[in-house]
């Protein structure tokens, strides 16, 4: 009757959101502690709420008592289908009351909400570090232990997060989706984009305390230090040839192991190296924007022009 009537006398002293029922306030305060006391006797993984140990179980022995009537899809869980069943509404009900976003499930305004309340009730027993959401943790939780569940299936390079193996795999499809408004140039990461912005507007917040160069990227400032401490930090354990730079250690390294990740889908070429990837990639595509001055004379790549120039010199 309390639900029907809007009326919510529990209300939670953390985030201040308010229920109809003292249950409902008992199970959301565990969103908070992370107490999780029900726990599935299968696969021992545990839960905050009761009914959701239930679906578990279910989810087991493989029963799917619900059944989407738009598109005929299944499902063990009632709020799956709910759930589901908002794909075909586009109906988002839970809103958040302190900005406009809203969600379709509420396991989504729960971490919304945290950060609202900057709360972080997941925190790392190795670090100080503390996270809103559970699945923030348990990605920084690998990088701790060296877990890299995410493989590239083409060159079996692993990585810790989902997020990171995306844009790995635009090194080997020549896939640069964050494209510069100002010019021609197109990058793999959003992070690249940012940084190649500040060459256009000219901005180098990054000062070198030294001699006072600056540098629009914070990448190029600690490679430029090394300059005048003369530090090699990435040293080949093979030949014990050391480099300024963690990717130029890395391509030395496949002259040792004569690796070739980086496969053209076009022709299945093999390349040591992201680079020439990328020009033998732009050959396919017909770009040739390296001209030479004296015959004008056009190539893919700034190498092949180089040979080119020689010939002339002759």
């Amino acid at each position: 009757m309390k639900a029907d009537n809007g009326e919510n006398p529990y209300k939670c002293e953390r985030c201040q959101r308010a229920f109809a029922s003292s249950n409902h306030l008992t199970c959301h305060m565990r969103t908070h502690t992370g107490e999780k006391p029900y726990k599935c006797q299968l696969c021992l993984k545990s839960f905050a709420d009761l009914g959701q140990r239930n679906s578990r179980m279910r989810i087991h022995s493989g029963e799917k008592r619900y059944k989407c009537q738009l598109c005929g899809k299944s499902f063990s869980q009632n709020g799956h289908l709910n759930a589901h069943t908002r794909n075909h509404t586009g109906e988002k009900p839970y809103k958040c009351q302190f900005c406009e976003n809203s969600f379709a499930l509420s396991s989504l305004l729960n971490p919304h909400m945290r950060i609202h309340a900057g709360e972080k009730p997941f925190k790392c027993k190795l670090c100080e570090k503390s996270f809103t959401q559970n699945g923030d943790f348990n990605s920084h939780t690998r990088i701790h232990y060296g877990v890299k569940p995410y493989k590239c299936r083409l060159c079996q390079k692993s990585f810790a997060q989902s997020s990171q193996l995306n844009p790995h795999m635009r090194i080997h499809t020549g896939e640069k989706p964050f494209k510069c408004q100002l010019c021609d140039k197109s990058f793999t990461k959003s992070g690249y984009l940012n940084s190649h912005t500040r060459v256009h507007s000219g901005e180098k917040p990054y000062k070198c305390q030294i001699c006072q160069k600056l540098f629009s990227q914070g990448g190029s400032l600690s490679h430029h230090l090394r300059t005048h401490t003369g530090e090699k930090p990435y040293k080949c354990h093979l030949c014990q040839k050391a480099f300024a730079v963690r990717c130029n250690l890395n391509s030395h390294l496949r002259i040792h192991s004569g690796e070739k990740p980086y496969v053209c889908l076009l022709c299945s070429q093999l390349f040591t190296q992201a680079g020439n990837l990328a020009t033998h990639v732009k050959a396919h595509k017909g770009e040739r924007k390296y001209i030479c001055h004296l015959c004008s004379k056009a190539f893919g790549s700034k190498k092949r022009l180089t040979v080119h120039l020689k010939r002339h010199a002759i």
